[in-house]
């Protein structure tokens, strides 16, 4: 454990180690892999359901959608993933500033336009910007705003402070917010306390947000610190993908921790529950494992073993995820496949649905591998 940390330490933000190939085309595959499920992946699978209608296609779809309070589904992975990425990418990207503009300083006016972009973006997503109605919009309510959270928890970290340090202040972020569960009680139901509506996260979003709390038993305040958590294992996982270790041990690395990181939020979940809607520290810790185990099978194949060429699609998709994201949320593609494909649906009956579905991901993948040819990168 300690030679792992050492090789982290030598390896942050502040002590570059330039490898060959600059980025790793695993984590731009993993990115396309998580966005295809938001993007066009689940609207597929409800309309192969829809038409099949067998135990594995329910099964299947019902993977598809979060976990109602405890417990975890597949889809449950598709928001750390995210912000876990988003760790990775600020190792490369702070790096690169840093290199050319050595100053911290300088770097706040990049993450402070960041951050207000992807707040907006959120907003215009799921907060209701667009209704330009002051009585329905959400300050605080979707996954982007959740990412620019954990962004600038992990930007103050990582510029600031050495690895080791890093560490500590990400374990003492999940552990603040054990204790507010614990130690802070909330009227009619007292301390740890975890029903949806009588927790001390809600009791605090309710209390911060008034009228502009988004109205569902979802947490962003408290839970914020735990962004930055999440965040950060992205961070730590990138110190190790950059580093001089050989990309086998890289594997084992990331395998290894990922099962850890599994068992040790099991565990904690024994006393503080793993739940989504609160972004719990157990729940950091389990689907962060998950994050670095799914990352340690594609980087196996795709890095290790230079199986690369089933991953473009993926790829593509992963080089334009932001983009992807909000148009895909704002815009239904399926209404431009429907011009091409509507006619079948006196033929294809029960199939249509599904066949819509892939239409109109068919549409955004096309419009996605048309910036990518020609290098467009849309960014935030």
């Amino acid at each position: 454990m300690i030679s792992w940390i050492a090789r982290l330490e030598e390896c942050n933000v502040h002590h570059p180690c330039e490898l060959p190939g600059g980025r790793v085309l695993s984590v731009d595959a993993l990115r396309g892999f998580d966005m295809f499920w938001i993007i066009g992946g689940k609207k597929i699978f409800k309309g192969l359901d829809e038409a099949c209608d067998t135990p594995l296609t329910n099964w299947l779809f019902s993977q598809l959608d979060h976990a109602e309070w405890y417990g975890f589904t597949f889809y449950d992975l598709i928001m750390p993933l995210f912000l876990f990425l988003v760790g990775i990418s600020m190792v490369y990207s702070t790096r690169k500033r840093l290199g050319t503009v050595p100053s911290a300083q300088v770097l706040w006016k990049h993450i402070g336009i960041r951050i207000a972009w992807l707040w907006v973006l959120g907003m215009a997503v799921q907060g209701k910007l667009l209704t330009y109605d002051v009585n329905q919009i959400k300050l605080y309510s979707n996954t982007l705003q959740a990412i620019a959270a954990g962004y600038l928890f992990a930007s103050i970290i990582i510029l600031y402070l050495p690895v080791v340090r890093q560490i500590a202040v990400t374990l003492f972020l999940m552990l603040v917010t054990w204790g507010a569960f614990l130690w802070i009680p909330v009227p009619g139901f007292g301390t740890n306390t975890y029903a949806p509506d009588g927790n001390v996260a809600i009791a605090f979003d309710k209390l911060i947000l008034g009228r502009f709390q988004d109205g569902t038993t979802y947490t962003w305040i408290l839970s914020s610190l735990n962004f930055g958590a999440t965040t950060m294992l992205g961070v730590f996982t990138g110190y190790l993908l950059q580093s001089r270790v050989s990309a086998l041990q890289k594997f084992y690395g990331l395998l290894l921790s990922g099962i850890a990181l599994v068992v040790m939020g099991l565990l904690w979940s024994i006393w503080h529950p793993l739940i989504k809607h609160l972004w719990t520290g157990s729940f950091v810790l389990f689907s962060g494992g998950l994050c670095i185990i799914l990352l340690s099978v594609f980087y196996g194949i795709i890095d290790v073993f230079e199986y690369r060429k089933w991953s473009f699609p993926l790829v593509v998709i992963g080089s334009n995820a932001i983009a992807a994201y909000v148009s895909a949320n704002i815009f239904d593609y399926r209404l431009v496949a429907k011009v091409f494909v509507g006619g079948l649906e006196q033929y294809v009956g029960s199939w249509y649905p599904f066949v819509l579905a892939a239409g109109g991901f068919s549409v955004l993948y096309l419009l996605l591998l048309y910036l990518y040819r020609n290098k467009i990168f849309v960014k935030v």
